[in-house]
């Protein structure tokens, strides 16, 4: 058994607020701020350029990378940290199609994130090499792979209704037929136990700023098998990803293992803040976490459903298909959802019409899901929701 959870006591939650939205983007740890003001003024201000010397900025990426890989089920020196998360997706699908060069399909699902399609299809076209992106719906993803696919990529957890895909079962099916895996943890990492050592597969990407709280724009991360890590050739060949980047030689040369897909530069202020973000995440069971995650979003779902008949659940009622996430479908759901945010509950919108509560059993208890669910039913049996001001749609949903 791990740390006793909640650790409220090691985050600063707004007076007054009930947050449901940890992930989308992660309450602010307690010590983060002091952590990047010295980061800042002593090692920055007092050291200046000698810092990646003297302050460990240069083995910071590799040093956050080993505390995220126990996290995620992958051994030390398997995760590179730094960019953002749509250039490790872009990153891992290269090297992935590397590997199967004689086949063309690649398989997502039509519930991936965006991003992720994005940059397969910015891939693609680059590649101009007659590559094919295919969408089938999620629950139709493992009858798809097939022999003609050379990578499948899948987010875990499905950003709007929280549905997960069995990593495992799905890993081993893209093995059977020869297929590379790609798994976007992005709503997985600090939300669901992940096994990356177990399942196999050959790449994980993810994002470090909602469960793991590292703060708006924190690096991404990128995970790749070890036993395959000397084969691949980076697509982004970065000077950071240089073998002896101060040797300034000429022609690219990767370096050993994961460091060979840094790219740039270190966020350094941001990789200090998820430092210490991380040290939350000391001491704490992952099933133990789990099946705080899980206590919580089945007390949600019974308190919104009895209070709110107006609200649909979008979500898997089996809380073992589902990430740390509870959405529900209303016809006027971004309103709602502004009502609810300007009455002390943060939760998000995601169109057409979800309204996406997270459940973080780091700072969340059961007394405040039932407090939050009281503040819905009042914002929907009342229809606060009409209210002209929250009709106008803000840039950020």
């Amino acid at each position: 058994m791990g740390v006793a959870l909640p650790r409220k006591e090691l985050f600063d939650v707004p007076e007054g607020v009930i947050y449901l939205d940890g992930n989308s983007l992660g309450v602010l740890p307690k010590g983060a701020a002091e952590r990047a003001q010295r980061t800042i003024t002593e090692e920055w201000g007092g050291q200046l350029i000698k810092a990646w010397n003297t302050a460990g900025w240069m083995a910071l990426p590799q040093v956050v990378g080993d505390t995220l890989a126990e996290l995620i089920g992958a051994p030390a020196g398997s995760v590179a940290t730094g960019d953002t998360l749509s250039i490790k997706v872009y990153q891992a699908l290269a090297a992935a199609l590397k590997m199967r060069p004689d086949r063309r399909v690649i398989l997502s699902d039509n519930g991936n994130f965006p991003s992720d399609l994005y940059m397969a299809e910015g891939l693609i076209n680059t590649l101009d090499q007659g590559y094919e992106l295919r969408t089938p719906a999620p629950e139709n993803v493992a009858e798809a792979i097939t022999e003609e696919v050379a990578v499948v990529m899948l987010t875990q957890v499905d950003y709007r209704s929280g549905r997960m895909h069995d990593m495992a079962a799905i890993t081993k099916r893209a093995h059977d037929v020869g297929a590379v895996m790609i798994w976007d943890l992005a709503h997985s990492a600090g939300a669901v136990p992940v096994e990356l050592t177990a399942c196999n597969a050959e790449f994980a990407v993810g994002c470090s700023y909602k469960y793991l709280n590292g703060g708006p724009g924190a690096p991404a991360f990128i995970y790749v098998r070890p036993d395959i890590v000397d084969d691949i050739e980076p697509a982004l060949s970065g000077w950071l990803g240089h073998d002896a980047p101060f040797a300034m030689e000429l022609n690219y040369r990767p370096a050993n293992a994961t460091e060979r897909m840094r790219v740039g530069t270190p966020p350094i202020l941001q990789l200090a803040v998820l430092q210490e973000a991380l040290k939350a995440w000391e001491g704490v069971d992952m099933a133990d976490l789990r099946a705080a995650s899980q206590r919580l979003s089945d007390l949600f779902i019974r308190e919104v459903e009895a209070r709110c008949p107006q609200m649909t659940l979008a979500s898997p009622r089996d809380a073992d298909a589902r990430g740390s996430q509870v959405s529900f479908g209303f016809e006027h759901g971004y309103a709602a959802m502004q009502a609810v945010i300007d009455n002390g509950v943060i939760g998000d919108f995601r169109a057409p019409n979800i309204m996406r509560f997270g459940f973080t059993p780091l700072y969340l208890d059961d007394a405040d899901i039932v407090a939050a669910a009281e503040i819905i039913e009042e914002v929907m049996t009342q229809e606060l929701w009409r209210d002209p001001k929250y009709q106008v749609k803000s840039r950020v949903t």
